[in-house]
């Protein structure tokens, strides 16, 4: 059983960590702005199921093993860029970009998309390889459960940060409706930096 001490640290490190804002909240934000508070929900919640898969991952070993190959690695990297780079040159590109206004994507889209960009996300599993495995303790039981007791509870502090995130951005998104040629190119920029952020996230 995990200790109350070594819990309540973990806790209080995970809150530092989400209240920091990262790409998932830039992209939850953008999604927020350039289609409403629905779709900034939506986003918010495919993102926490992309870190349930890297809960399961973590669990099963497979980040460990990942972690230990620098192929493999590279290649999630990179796929994580080209997706991020596919979006970005979509949201440019698009008729109604073009036309003054971001273009709406089915709900059911933005959520699969959530998903991707934070499975692709290096720095996520970075944390579940870094982080999260100084808390396992073996006399505490099941290392995997463990690893599932922390992972769930990182992903509710962060769906609680990423829901905070959509209806602001929402809201706004709201009232700037009047400024669409100007946000029209919010989206494209926000994945195009996202992209750089993950080509430049190390193995360090």
């Amino acid at each position: 059983m995990i200790s109350p001490a070594t819990f309540a640290l973990f806790l209080t490190t995970s809150i530092v960590l989400v209240l920091i804002p990262g790409p998932n909240h830039l992209y939850i934000t953008a999604r927020g702005l350039s289609q409403g508070r629905a779709a900034g929900l939506v986003s918010a919640l495919g993102v926490e199921l992309g870190t349930l898969v890297h809960v399961a991952a973590a669990a099963a070993g497979l980040s460990y093993v990942i972690a230990q190959s620098a192929t493999l690695y590279t290649i999630i990297k990179w796929a994580g860029v080209a997706y991020l780079g596919y979006l970005a040159v979509r949201a440019f590109t698009s008729k109604q970009a073009e036309a003054g206004r971001p273009e709406p994507q089915p709900l059911r889209k933005v959520f699969a998309e959530g998903v991707l960009v934070n499975v692709f996300n290096p720095k996520t599993l970075l944390f579940f390889l870094a982080l999260l495995p100084q808390f396992v303790r073996p006399e505490s039981g099941s290392p995997a459960l463990q690893v599932v007791v922390y992972g769930l509870t990182l992903m509710l502090l962060g769906l609680i940060s990423d829901l905070a995130y959509a209806f602001a951005a929402g809201a706004l998104g709201r009232r700037l409706t009047r400024a669409a040629r100007s946000l029209r190119y919010t989206s494209g920029f926000v994945y195009l930096g996202l992209g750089v952020l993950t080509a430049f996230t190390g193995r360090q």
